[in-house]
């Protein structure tokens, strides 16, 4: 420690190393006491005290002080390991060290990753020896340079860390050849369904689709609000049988709820618009609750998430395992809840109206992230990747071979959370039973290129198969995936409602109005208004 330093430290502690001036200093004479502060005598006479006094305290054995020397914070270990391959996109990393340390938030630029600054980097939980850096790979990069200069990391008591630079490889990024990918896999599809699977793979690695869900479920709600606000229509419009044990709804209700009108879905279609529907699928909690729904209507006690995943509201405990026995109670729920769908899938049909059908979404339920209880947070997935594939291809082929349902785009949601893609792929249902795959990205970082969620995607399909966003919050940005590599056929936003229950368009944080008129502008995004007719 410097000399200046070691004076700094023990002057810190001086009031606790010298005794109490009552008791260690003997009676001034009488001559004392008649000076003043100003006097020269007096001044000389203090200076000395205090010296003789700094001096024996420094000096002693018994001194209350402690000496702390500022040892500096020394590097331990990275996560993901540097003998890991990285993929481009974006990219956690956490460093340890062997004390607690602290970082400026001015001096997290001065950290870099091939030279460009991270996108942050704190203290993991606010306090302790651990830095959390996320930064961007670049979509060429061949490796992954992190260099955190010396004296940003420091310890409270004023250590500095040295230099730290750390290297990763990039894996190789899969490789998609258009010509390649796969055709429908009903091969008795419609010729609309046809015409619109052609023009994805036309557009594929070219542009993307706009899309939003409906907050209604069955209208162009969102749809329209966002025309009427940024002067474009969305290309896709969702739609969800979330309502399908109401539906039709009495008709003294409030609300109303019937899939038999198909309005929407025409509107959509007739103006060049693309139509896709999902499936939260509400299911009885018991038998009971199950023959009251089938014999009186009854839709108490119905839900579609596990136990324990949404504080006690919607929840079952319907077994999916049950379900795929013949002659059990949950089977003929299935069966008649399918069979209900297909009927209002008949009737778009009928109008010739294609769908993008994705039931089943989110089916490992992106693991321990949403339900506390830890597992999947949908009953569809709570017993593990098998029964779920086995239901999934259940519907397969009771809508395409049982209902002879030739209009409908198969999509399927592969979850892919960071140290779970390795799993994901035993969720896939098969090629045989799957157009499209889709990604659900919620991020509070749009503006990064998802292209590790794309990578792995690829690899599960062996770039087979057209892949897209298939939901969001916000929205990821349509020149960063593009430019980054990540080639998705379309973004699907997710509502959100104001204070009166209307859809909000700016509902995520990212979604501005600004970003809106951007994004709708993008030259890689097609909207309603540059989509081609598609009827036969």
């Amino acid at each position: 420690m410097q000399t200046s330093e070691l004076f700094t430290a023990k002057f810190r502690t001086f009031r606790s190393a010298v005794p109490n001036p009552q008791s260690a200093l003997p009676e001034p004479s009488a001559a004392l006491t008649h000076l003043s502060f100003t006097d020269p005598l007096m001044k000389q006479f203090l200076f000395l005290c205090l010296s003789l006094l700094f001096f024996a305290a420094c000096g002693s054995d018994n001194a209350d002080i402690t000496e702390v020397e500022a040892e500096d914070p020394q590097f331990l270990s990275v996560s993901p390991t540097t003998d890991t391959e990285l993929s481009a996109g974006e990219q956690s990393f956490m460093l340890t060290f062997d004390r607690n340390i602290t970082i400026l938030s001015s001096t997290v630029p001065q950290i870099t990753l091939n030279g460009k600054s991270v996108t942050s980097a704190k203290i993991d939980g606010g306090v302790g020896p651990r830095l959390a850096i996320k930064a961007e790979i670049p979509a060429d990069a061949a490796e992954a340079i992190l260099v955190i200069p010396a004296g940003i990391v420091k310890t409270t008591a004023g250590g500095l860390a040295e230099r730290c630079e750390l290297k990763w490889n990039i894996k190789q990024r899969p490789t998609v050849d258009t010509d390649n990918l796969d055709g429908l896999c009903n091969a008795n599809a419609t010729p609309e369904a046809q015409n619109v699977m052609k023009f994805l793979k036309e557009h594929y690695g070219k542009h993307q689709l706009s899309g939003v869900q409906s907050s209604a479920s069955n209208t162009l709600d969102f749809v329209n609000d966002v025309a009427k606000r940024y002067g474009k229509h969305p290309a896709l419009a969702g739609f969800d049988f979330i309502y399908l044990a109401f539906s039709p709804t009495p008709s003294n209700w409030s609300w109303q709820q019937n899939y038999n009108d198909i309005s929407a879905a025409s509107e959509q279609w007739e103006n060049n618009g693309l139509v896709s529907y999902m499936w939260h699928w509400n299911v009885p909690n018991s038998e009971a609750d199950y023959i009251k729904c089938r014999d009186e209507g009854a839709t108490d006690n119905m839900g579609f998430y596990t136990p324990g995943a949404h504080n006690g509201q919607g929840e079952t405990d319907f077994d999916i395992r049950e379900a795929l026995k013949e002659g059990t109670w949950q089977n003929e729920c299935i069966l008649r809840d399918i069979d209900e769908v297909a009927g209002y899938l008949q009737n778009l049909q009928k109008a010739n109206i294609p769908v993008i059908f994705r039931p089943l979404h989110e089916a490992a339920g992106n693991y321990t992230r949403y339900n506390p209880q830890g597992g999947a947070w949908f009953w569809w997935g709570r017993h593990g990747s098998e029964p779920c594939r086995q239901l999934y291809r259940l519907l397969y082929d009771r809508l395409v071979k049982h209902h002879g349902l030739n209009n409908l785009i198969w999509c399927w949601t592969i979850d892919v959370i960071e140290g779970y893609e390795k799993d994901a792929a035993a969720w896939y249902p098969g090629d045989d039973c799957v157009d499209i795959v889709g990604v659900d990205i919620y991020t509070d970082q749009p503006n990064l290129c998802q292209n590790t969620a794309y990578d792995y995607v690829i690899d599960v399909t062996n770039g087979k198969k057209l892949t897209t966003i298939s939901e969001c919050g916000n929205i990821c940005n349509p020149t960063s995936q593009f430019e980054g590599g990540a080639n998705w056929c379309w973004f699907m936003v997710w509502p959100t409602a104001d204070a009166n229950g209307n859809v909000n368009t700016c509902g995520w944080t990212a979604n501005t109005d600004d970003t809106w008129k951007s994004i709708l502008q993008n030259p890689y995004v097609m909207n309603r208004e540059d989509m081609p007719s598609l009827k036969r």
